[in-house]
């Protein structure tokens, strides 16, 4: 398991291009790491990070921001195959939000607030805010988000199905490195494979999706892992997954 803090605190983790940058090689890297499994996506207890930084923008055109292809980095990112958990606790704004969409789970503190507040600067969600929530909440919900820029609460966010648990502030990063470490216990091979299915399930359709999910319960009975994981079940035993 591997740990990323977002750590640009006196601007409340803002996510400049240079962050995004560190970001996306950092998660890369990890990925091609044999030694982990999962990886902890966290910032502290002020904000997970409290949108773009609009002094990077405010000044830009529409065609600097074409020429600049900001997003090619998200893009980037949803191509992680390990799953990824965000820790979240205080600001999850704009593109803050749009990130911990971008993760596959998300632990939040009771004192995390997220929030597509674009609308207010005269623009709208840019990194997936109009789609992925309105995936993860709805549309009613969703577009009240996103033509008001209100924010809602963890509570909110967990009634809605945004998150996956809430926690005291205390205790943010320890339970969502816990679930990293549950997961990570698991086949490394059979992980990669579930997200790949259960992303798939948001951009095709059922039929496609349900094709998709059975070619890749199908390949994992040629790996090492399937044989472990069904050997330990019957002799009654913790598997020694190897990720082959």
């Amino acid at each position: 398991m591997a740990h990323i803090q977002l750590n640009r605190p006196k601007e409340l983790n803002a996510l400049n291009l240079e962050l995004m940058g560190e970001l996306r090689d950092a998660l890369k890297q990890l990925d091609a790491d044999d030694q982990v499994r999962a990886i902890v996506l966290s910032g502290n207890e002020k904000a997970f990070a409290a949108g773009a930084d609009i002094k990077q923008m405010a000044g830009k055109t529409a065609i600097d921001m074409y020429n600049i292809d900001q997003f090619s980095t998200w893009d980037t990112i949803k191509k992680i195959k390990k799953p990824i958990i965000a820790a979240v606790s205080g600001f999850a704004l704009g593109g803050g939000c749009e990130l911990t969409m971008l993760c596959d789970m998300i632990v939040a503190s009771e004192t995390a607030r997220f929030g597509q507040p674009e609308i207010k600067l005269g623009v709208i969600p840019g990194a997936g805010g109009t789609q992925r929530l309105t995936r993860a909440v709805g549309k009613a919900l969703a577009m009240e988000m996103v033509l008001t820029g209100r924010f809602i609460t963890a509570q909110e966010a967990h009634q809605a199905g945004l998150i996956n648990r809430i926690v005291p502030t205390e205790l943010f990063l320890s339970e969502a490195i816990k679930l990293a470490a549950e997961v990570a216990a698991m086949s490394p091979i059979a992980i990669k494979m579930a997200k790949e299915a259960v992303l798939k399930a948001f951009d095709s359709t059922l039929e496609e999706g349900l094709h998709f999910e059975r070619k890749n319960f199908y390949l994992l009975f040629a790996s090492d892992d399937q044989k472990e994981g069904m050997q330990a079940f019957m002799e009654k035993r913790t598997p020694d997954f190897k990720g082959r």
